[in-house]
């Protein structure tokens, strides 16, 4: 047994509450101070933490927990990929439709079935966007060394649809993938196909944008609503005004990007430079946005993987 210095074995006045003979109402009292929400520890006092002048120490801690984790895992450089929560893989889409189609069979004249119906059919088509973005994580998560390199690596919102897919992709081959959540007023799930360690929960939108772009080497953006539409342009702004560091912006699935927004009509308009256009590229399917994604990289002398070391592309897919 390990003995005890001196001072260790002293006594001190403090460690016993004032006596009640020297005062019957001591006891009473120091209970009514150790009660009061002044005496807790400040890093235990959650009212505290949650008021409005610490607003700064929470913003501090919402980066830095994610920040510390991912560099003790070894994440150096993150691809980033983002598109609608509500595009589902084909056979989730088949089931929604066919339901839909059950109900306007039984009633034709129902015009919000008939809208139902006609967003079932856009959705099922859309479908082929998440087996794309799947396809797509698998590429980055096979190149480089391999799944076990984790210089490169997939990162999403974590949530379902087009996230899912491309953390699903990582996931098939054995890779680390992360996943940034966001708390928000109603219940949100991850995905179950981000790496545990690497699944992380955000209280501010703020600091959740800026570890999307704080090791980012690229952005893939497959079909979206207002949070892809959110990030996208957040991203392109940054660059545009050189907040940012040039990274590639791919856009994925041209026949849906050149609907949702007319790129080339702002520039005609004048507000934003015909050079702003070349900020971003369009492409068609994962292999085409993963290969200029390493041709723009190798081009800028700021290359992703070493000389000799595989693509991810060219391997043969069993699932």
């Amino acid at each position: 047994m390990k003995k005890k210095l001196p001072i260790e074995n002293t006594e001190l006045p403090w460690e016993h509450p004032k006596p009640k003979a020297e005062d019957p109402h001591a006891q009473q009292l120091i209970q009514k101070i150790m009660q009061s929400p002044t005496y807790r520890l400040a890093e235990e006092d959650v009212d505290f933490l949650q008021s409005y002048d610490t607003r700064g120490i929470r913003l501090e801690l919402d980066y830095l927990k994610a920040e510390l984790q991912m560099a003790k895992a070894g994440i150096k450089h993150t691809i980033v990929v983002f598109g609608s929560a509500r595009i589902r893989e084909r056979k989730t889409a088949m089931a929604n439709l066919e339901a839909i189609q059950k109900k306007v069979k039984e009633h034709p004249e129902d015009e919000t079935l008939m809208r139902e119906l006609y967003v079932a059919e856009r959705m099922l088509e859309k479908s082929i966007y998440y087996d794309d973005a799947r396809m797509f994580g698998r590429y980055v998560s096979r190149s480089g060394k391999g799944p076990e390199d984790s210089r490169v690596v997939i990162m999403t919102g974590g949530g379902p649809g087009i996230m899912e897919a491309a953390n699903r992709g990582a996931y098939d081959v054995g890779a680390k993938t992360v996943g940034l959540n966001i708390h928000l007023p109603h219940e949100q799930f991850p995905n179950p196909y981000i790496t545990p360690e690497l699944c992380f929960q955000f209280h501010y939108f703020a600091i959740r944008k800026l570890h999307f772009l704080n090791r980012a080497k690229a952005l893939v953006v497959y079909p979206g609503g207002f949070g892809t539409f959110d990030e996208l342009f957040e991203t392109l702004t940054l660059i545009q005004t050189r907040k940012n560091d040039p990274i590639p912006v791919v856009l994925v699935g041209r026949s849906y990007w050149s609907k949702a927004v007319d790129f080339d009509f702002l520039a005609e308009e004048g507000v934003i430079a015909r050079e702003d256009l070349e900020i971003f590229h369009f492409a068609d399917n994962a292999a085409e946005a993963w290969k200029h994604i390493l041709h723009w990289h190798e081009t800028y002398n700021t290359p992703l993987l070493a000389k000799g070391e595989k693509n991810g592309i060219e391997e043969k897919d069993d699932q």
